[in-house]
């Protein structure tokens, strides 16, 4: 990391842990202003900057401000941005089917996108440069929320397909009226299909098997030992999710783009307590 940069993960509040995998937090004084792009991994994030916001490149071309405070669906493409001063950020990294009773609706009205949540978010108050204190309050702050609505839910099948999804790469064998009502659930939950979430999940192991995705990395071998098949396979994952070739990314990356994919935070998912 450069000077300065920073990224560090906590647990969650005890009582959120089956909703959420970890409050992260980053930070780049003096970020440099190259183009980061973002791979997909599977789980939703409410993200606060602290700093200036990154500019997200839309479709139309036009790099454009973040909002201070969004809600980052799941995501099925990569996301390009760059910084556009000194970033500060605390998020909340959910479940891939934490998310759905804090937002309030279907995931798969957020997939793709990164929602406005300013207004929601008004009366959290995060100090800067104390990433303890701003993950405590940000944890804090989301447990208060879930209390307020009564506690939150999960769909039990939906929770025990994303496990088998993730630690196996493959679902239960079902029939063709099961597996259609089983993707309507994961619309609502997860924001996208169980066969879309295990090719993010294979996707992601090749940056865990890789380890440090700076440094010569066989990127063959991470790839085959995150279960693909072949290297043309693997090659067509990562211009579907980053837009570009694995030396390529690894060469061009740096900062949060490159904190994010070194981090092997796959720790498993919490059972409803």
């Amino acid at each position: 990391m450069g000077e300065g940069e920073r990224y560090q993960e906590f647990d969650p509040p005890p009582a959120l842990r089956p909703w959420v995998r970890k409050v992260w937090t980053y930070a780049a004084p003096t970020p440099s202003p190259t183009v980061q792009r973002i791979a997909p991994d599977g789980c939703p994030e409410l993200v606060v900057d602290l700093g200036a916001p990154y500019e997200e490149l839309g479709d139309d071309g036009v790099f454009r401000l973040q909002p201070p405070a969004i809600f980052a669906g799941q995501m099925t493409r990569p996301l390009a941005m760059r910084p556009a001063g000194p970033i500060e950020l605390c998020a909340i990294r959910f479940h891939p089917d934490g998310a759905r009773d804090w937002l309030g609706g279907p995931l798969s009205a957020a997939t793709d996108r990164r929602l406005d949540v300013v207004e929601r978010l008004a009366g959290l108050r995060l100090p800067e440069g104390d990433p303890d204190a701003q993950a405590r309050i940000m944890g804090d702050w989301l447990d208060g929320a879930r209390r307020s609505a009564g506690g939150w839910t999960l769909d039990d099948q939906v929770r025990a397909e994303v496990a088998r999804l993730e630690s196996s790469g493959e679902g239960d064998l079902m029939d063709l009226a099961a597996r259609r009502a089983l993707q309507r659930r994961f619309l609502d939950r997860v924001g996208v299909s169980p066969r879309l979430l295990r090719s993010i999940f294979r996707f992601r192991r090749v940056f865990d098997h890789a380890q440090d995705p700076g440094a010569a990395v066989d990127w063959l071998e991470a790839g085959l030992t995150a279960g693909y098949f072949d290297q043309p396979q693997m090659a067509r994952d990562f211009r579907r999710f980053l837009g570009c070739p694995a030396t390529v990314w690894a060469r061009e990356q740096m900062e949060l783009a490159r904190a994010i994919a070194s981090q092997s935070y796959k720790t498993g998912l919490a059972s409803v307590t």
